[in-house]
Order: C-alpha cells, then sequence, then structure tokens
C-alpha cells in the first residue's frame, strides 16, 4: 500500500475540567484535533502509512502541535509553516439534556491565509496512493478552499483515490460563497464521501424522508435514497457511507452507519452508546476505520463494520482523535462489549 495523505487545519482544543460550563471555568484542558488531523491519528494506531498536511505557526505553539501529531506516529514532514497563528475553540462539554457548546477562535490562523502554490503536491504525493479532506478545510476561508481544490485536482491527475467527509460547520462558512456551491466542485472530484445524517440536506439539499434526528432513533433504511441521491449528482462517487446517530440526551446517542457501494448497500449493527465521555470527533474516527477497512478487509460489510465499531469506541476516549487499536475494534465487533478489564 501507499501513503494516505490527508489534508486540512489542526487546532488547539481548551474545554472547562469535567462537565463543568464556559462561566465556571478557571482552567482548560488542552488538546490538539482537526478534522482531518483525527483521520490521521486514526490510521496510524491502525499501522496504516499516513501523513499529515497543513499549515502551522513557525512558534512553540506550532511546534508543539507537530509534536503532538509526530508523538501519535503521523508523518509531519510535509507540514509547512508561516501564517501568525494557530487557530483555537473552545469546547464546553453537555450532559444529558443540556447540549455541548463550540465557540471558534480561529480567524486569521496560518491555514486560513494559505494560497496556492504553497504546498508542494509533487513531493506530497510521490508515495501516496489516497487523499482525504473534509468541508470544514474550505468553508474556513477562500484561500484554504481553493488549496483544497488545488491537492484534489493534483491527486486525481495523479489517479490517487480521493475521500471527502461532508462535514458543514455552518459557523465557519461566512467569506462570501455558500457550502454547496463551493462543495459541489470540489466532491465531483471525488471517489468515496462520507456525511453525518444531516450532512447531505445541509451542503446540497438532500433529504432524508421523514427522520428526525432529535427522536433518538434513525432508520438507516430511509438513508439509501439521500445516497443513491447523491451518487446521481456526483457521478465519480462509487462510494458513500453516512453515520447515523440517534440522539436521546447529550450523554445518550444510538450510533450506526450506511454504506452505498456501487448499488449495493450495507447496514451496519446499532450501538447503545449510553455513557458518552466524548463525542467530537466520532465521524473522523468512522471515516479512519472506513479508510482501514476498505483498503485492508475483504468486504465491504467487514469494513463498515469496522468503521461503526472503532468510532463507538471513541465515544469512550477523551480529546478529538480515536486512541483504539485494531485488536480493540476487532474485539467490539465480535460481539463483546463488556469492558472487563484486559489483564
Amino acid at each position: 500500500m501507499g501513503r494516505v495523505v490527508t489534508f486540512g487545519e489542526i487546532m488547539m482544543r481548551l474545554s472547562p475540567p469535567g462537565m463543568q460550563r464556559f462561566v465556571q471555568a478557571r482552567s482548560f484542558d488542552v488538546v490538539y484535533g482537526g478534522g482531518e488531523a483525527n483521520v490521521a491519528v486514526s490510521l496510524a494506531n491502525y499501522g496504516v502509512p499516513v501523513d499529515y498536511v497543513t499549515r502551522l505557526p513557525n512558534n512553540e505553539i506550532g511546534k508543539a502541535c507537530q509534536r503532538f501529531m509526530r508523538e501519535a506516529g503521523v508523518g509531519v514532514d510535509k507540514i509547512i509553516w508561516g501564517g501568525e497563528r494557530l487557530g483555537i475553540y473552545f469546547l464546553e462539554m453537555g450532559a444529558m439534556m443540556r447540549s455541548s457548546q463550540v465557540v471558534y477562535d480561529r480567524a486569521h490562523s496560518s491555514i486560513a491565509t494559505i494560497e496556492t502554490g504553497m504546498v508542494p503536491w509533487d513531493e506530497v504525493f510521490a508515495d501516496a496512493d489516497w487523499f482525504h479532506w473534509t468541508g470544514i478545510t474550505p468553508a474556513i476561508s477562500r484561500g484554504a478552499a481553493e488549496v483544497c481544490l488545488e491537492g484534489v485536482r493534483a491527486a486525481r491527475e495523479r489517479g490517487i483515490t480521493v475521500s471527502c467527509d461532508l462535514n458543514y460547520r455552518s459557523k465557519l462558512w461566512k467569506w462570501g460563497r455558500s457550502a454547496g456551491e463551493v462543495m459541489a466542485e470540489l466532491v465531483s472530484l471525488c471517489d468515496i464521501a462520507i456525511g453525518n445524517e444531516e450532512d447531505a440536506a445541509q451542503v446540497f439539499g438532500i433529504h432524508a424522508a421523514e427522520t428526525d434526528v432529535t427522536s433518538g432513533q434513525v432508520d438507516a433504511e430511509r438513508y439509501r435514497a439521500v445516497c443513491e441521491a447523491l451518487n446521481q449528482r456526483f457521478p465519480s462517487l462509487k462510494t458513500i457511507a453516512i453515520t447515523l446517530r440517534g440522539s436521546i440526551s447529550a450523554s445518550h446517542n444510538t450510533w450506526s452507519g450506511i454504506l452505498w457501494d456501487q448499488g449495493q448497500v450495507y447496514m451496519a449493527p446499532t450501538f447503545d452508546l449510553t455513557h458518552i465521555v466524548d463525542r467530537v470527533g466520532g465521524g473522523d474516527s468512522f471515516m479512519g476505520g472506513l479508510i482501514y477497512g476498505l483498503r485492508t478487509l475483504p468486504s465491504r460489510q467487514e469494513a463498515l463494520n469496522f468503521a461503526v465499531a472503532a468510532s463507538a469506541l471513541k465515544h469512550t476516549v477523551f480529546g478529538d482523535v480515536n486512541l483504539v487499536s485494531v485488536s480493540e475494534v476487532s474485539k467490539l465487533m465480535g460481539g463483546d462489549a463488556s469492558g472487563r478489564v484486559s489483564r
């Protein structure tokens, strides 16, 4: 296998300890994370060679962020340096019927001021066979959108598999063009796409009929039509997956997924996540598991089941990244959800 390359923004995440609200906080827990960075860490955990490409400020915070990724086993020699600052986001963890809250502080970050020509794509893709990006990146700024498109086109020209996560973020699309307009051009050049149960509707207006994600139950069968509609609009998409989260409360969700692959539909078991530790990065952990599964497992059903099990486990791990192994995911896939001590 060649290397996987992911491209996007990594940020410093600041969260009040425990389940405190922002107004209670007198200190913050620090972790690093971002959609494409989280996917890269998952792949490194599974033994997949992976490089992460971003733009970081050439200061001690940028270097600390690079070190975090290196220690996770991700290749960081393709990172470019420049700009003024690392983006920050503040996360207030929700509990029970109180929702989590996110406040962004990422304006004028290093990647927000990136420009075409800065990333040496010939070097980046020299030994790569897979390129992954998310809809968060083109939402950041016009420059980030243009560089993302530059990367997708470069990968496409080289016959590299291109995957994307639609990942709609309403608070980010402020720079002048709509998500649907920008994402349409990018997704039209992709082979694989994933989204959550609402992304296709929010980005492209493709809705699952008679579905209420706040009811606590999500009918996977209704998302077959969403996958087919995405494929009809973007014929290059050969594989489409949707994560299915039923929100009973902030602490209790159901979790599953559906995979559409060239007309065949696969559905995963549903997990009942009753005591969520941290749900941030759930979709990224699904994507990391799916990339691993599509590259190494013998069937599409097993690839989907691996992705869903991996992302179910992510809900037990604090922070943005999923720190689990192939053996732990395989154990859960096999039906052992006992959580018994391993001695």
